[in-house]
C-alpha cells in the first residue's frame, strides 16, 4: 500500500506541475499536451515520467537541450513524500484523502507564490468550500469548528491588512481561511504561529545576508503552507504540550 501511495504522490505531483505552470496564466490544465517551454516541442510520454525522466535526461530537453527547471522534480518529490507521510500518519481512508487534498493544494500554492508572489483564488476559494465538508467527514472537527476556523484564519490576516494598510495580500487572508476550513480554529492558530515564527526567522536571515532589502517583498504563502503541514501532522501534539506546559 505504501508503494501505491508513493506512486499516487508522483502522479499528483506531476499534475501539480501543470497546475503551477498554467493556472496563473489562465491556460487549460488539460490541453494542449505538455511541451518544452523553450522550443515548444511536445514531450513524449517516456520523457514525462515523474522524477525518472528528469534524471535520465539530466535535466535537459531531448529536442533542444535547454535546461528543465528543477522545480519539476522538486514538486514531484515533495508531493510524493508528503503523501507517504500522510499515509503513515492517517493510514488509508477519509482522513488520508482529506490530508492529501490539502497537501496538494499547499504544494501548488507554495510554488506559485514563490514564483509569482500570487496565491490563486482558483485554489483557495474552492479550497475554503471543500474544506468544510472535508473536515466534517474526516472527524477532525464539526461544521461549526470549520466555520470558526475560516473566521479565525481569514480574520487574523484581514486585521493585519487593515492595520498595516496593505502590508499583507488578500491571498494570504484567503489561504488562512482555507486552512481554517480544513483544520478548524485551534489547529489554524498553530499553523499561523508556526508560519510567523518560521517566516520571521527566514526574513531576518535574508536581511542579514543582504539577499533582500527592507522594502523587498517576501511571499508569506510558503510559510503558511509550512504552518499548515505542521498543524496537520503535529498540531494536536503541540496543543497538548502547550496546555500541559503553560496552562496546566
Amino acid at each position: 500500500m505504501a508503494g501505491l501511495v508513493l506512486l499516487l504522490g508522483l502522479i499528483v505531483g506531476s499534475f501539480l506541475n501543470v497546475v503551477i505552470a498554467r493556472l496563473p496564466a489562465g491556460r487549460s490544465l488539460w490541453r494542449p499536451r505538455s511541451a518544452c517551454a523553450t522550443c515548444g516541442a511536445q514531450i513524449a510520454w517516456h520523457d514525462n515520467i515523474p522524477l525518472l525522466s528528469y534524471a535520465l535526461l539530466r535535466g535537459h530537453c531531448r529536442a533542444c537541450g535547454a535546461a528543465i527547471s528543477a522545480r519539476y522534480p522538486l514538486v514531484e518529490a515533495a508531493t510524493c513524500l508528503l503523501f507517504v507521510a500522510a499515509y503513515e500518519r492517517f493510514d488509508v481512508g477519509i482522513d488520508f484523502a482529506v490530508a492529501a487534498l490539502l497537501l496538494a493544494a499547499l504544494v501548488a500554492i507554495t510554488a506559485i507564490d514563490l514564483d509569482l508572489q500570487v496565491i490563486p483564488d482558483a485554489i483557495t476559494l474552492p479550497g475554503i468550500v471543500a474544506g468544510i465538508p472535508a473536515n466534517a467527514a474526516s472527524g477532525w472537527g464539526s461544521w461549526s469548528d470549520s466555520l470558526l476556523g475560516i473566521a479565525v484564519g481569514g480574520g487574523l490576516f484581514l486585521a493585519i491588512i487593515l492595520a498595516s494598510g496593505g502590508g499583507m495580500g488578500g491571498g494570504d487572508m484567503k489561504l488562512g481561511a482555507m486552512l481554517g476550513a480544513f483544520l478548524g480554529w485551534r489547529l489554524t492558530l498553530v499553523a499561523v504561529f508556526v508560519a510567523v515564527v518560521v517566516g520571521g526567522a527566514v526574513a531576518v536571515a535574508v536581511l542579514a545576508t543582504g539577499r533582500k532589502g527592507r522594502k523587498d517583498a517576501i511571499p508569506f504563502g510558503p510559510f503558511l503552507a509550512v504552518g499548515g503541514v505542521t498543524a496537520l501532522f503535529w498540531g494536536q501534539r503541540l496543543l497538548t504540550w502547550y496546555m500541559e506546559a503553560f496552562v496546566g
